[in-house]
C-alpha cells in the first residue's frame, strides 16, 4: 500500500495575496483538510482558511473541510519552563491522537492537507504533529512554505529587520527579557529581536531600563483589521498595551508580533 500523502501548506498571515503559486497548486491536490477548531471567537481563523480554499481550489475539485476540536492546552503563563514543555508535549500528543483517528477512516488515496498560518517553520507545531502521525501511519509529507507574520510586519512598517552582516534574533515573549539581559551582560548583541507569542507584552519590562529601544508592533498583520504602531519603547508601550487589550475585547482574539531594536541600532533599521 502506498503511503498516505500529506501536504503541510503555509498560507501566509491571512491575506489571500500571501498564498504563493506553489501553495495554490498544493491546495488543489488536497482531498481532506484537517483544521484545529479552537472554538469561540477564533472561528474567524477557520473562516479565513475556508475562504482561501474556496478561492484557490478549482470548482471541479471536490474537497472536504474537517474541523477538529483542539485539546485544551492549559495556562502557559503560570508554568515554569519544565511544566510548559510538558504541557506542550501533552497537547501535541492529544492533537496527534485526534488526527490519527480521522485519517484512519479516510479513503486510502485521499490526500490530507494542513493549513498553517504564516510559515510552517516558525513557532508552529504542525510539522511535529505530522511527524508524530507518521510514526503511526505510513505517510509521504510535503511542506510548502508561506509568508511569515514577521515578514508581513516588516513590509507593513517598511523596514529592514537585520543589520548589515549581522543576525536577527527570533524568540518568544516568554524568553525575551532573559535573553536580552543575558546577552547584554555578556557584551553580546542579538541584533533586532523579533518577538512572537507574547500575549503579555513582556517588552514592558524593558521600557524603564531601555526607553530608547525602538519597537515596531503589529496586530492582525495582513488582515483587513491590521493595526500598526512604532516608536520609542517608553513612549508607545502604554498605547500598545491598551490597544491590544481593546482589540482582544472587540474581536475575542488577537494575534500580534513585534520587532525590538536596541537604541544604538535604531538608525540602521529605520527607513
Amino acid at each position: 500500500m502506498s503511503p498516505r500523502r500529506v501536504h503541510v501548506i503555509g498560507i501566509g498571515a491571512g491575506s489571500p495575496g500571501h498564498v504563493t503559486a506553489e501553495a495554490a497548486a498544493a491546495l488543489a491536490e488536497v482531498d481532506v483538510f484537517l483544521v484545529a477548531d479552537k472554538g469561540g471567537a477564533k472561528d474567524e481563523l477557520v473562516a479565513v482558511r475556508r475562504a482561501i480554499c474556496d478561492r484557490f481550489i478549482p470548482a471541479d475539485h471536490p474537497y472536504e473541510f474537517i474541523t477538529v476540536p483542539d485539546p485544551r492546552r492549559g495556562p502557559d503563563a503560570d508554568r515554569d519552563d519544565a511544566q510548559y514543555a510538558q504541557g506542550v508535549r501533552d497537547w501535541h500528543a492529544a492533537r496527534t491522537d485526534a488526527y490519527v483517528r480521522i485519517v484512519d477512516g479516510l479513503p486510502v488515496d485521499a490526500v490530507v492537507g494542513f493549513l498553517v498560518w504564516g510559515d510552517p517553520a516558525f513557532y508552529d507545531s504542525t510539522i511535529r504533529i505530522v511527524d508524530a502521525i507518521g510514526e503511526r501511519i505510513d505517510t509521504a509529507v510535503r511542506v510548502i512554505p508561506g509568508i511569515s507574520a514577521f515578514q508581513t510586519l516588516a513590509a507593513a512598517h517598511g523596514i529592514v529587520l537585520h543589520r548589515v552582516g549581522e543576525p536577527v534574533h527570533v524568540t518568544t515573549g516568554r524568553r525575551l527579557v532573559d535573553e536580552w539581559t543575558r546577552a547584554e551582560a555578556a557584551g553580546l548583541t542579538l541584533g533586532t529581536l523579533v518577538v512572537m507569542l507574547d500575549g503579555h507584552l513582556h517588552c514592558r519590562e524593558l521600557a524603564a531600563t531601555h526607553p530608547d529601544a525602538l519597537i515596531h508592533w503589529g496586530a492582525y498583520v495582513g488582515l483587513p483589521q491590521q493595526e500598526l504602531r512604532s516608536g520609542r519603547l517608553a513612549e508607545v508601550i502604554d498605547e500598545i498595551v491598551d490597544l491590544r487589550a481593546r482589540l482582544r475585547r472587540e474581536h475575542g482574539w488577537v494575534m500580534d508580533v513585534y520587532a525590538l531594536t536596541p537604541a544604538a541600532d535604531r538608525a540602521r533599521v529605520s527607513r
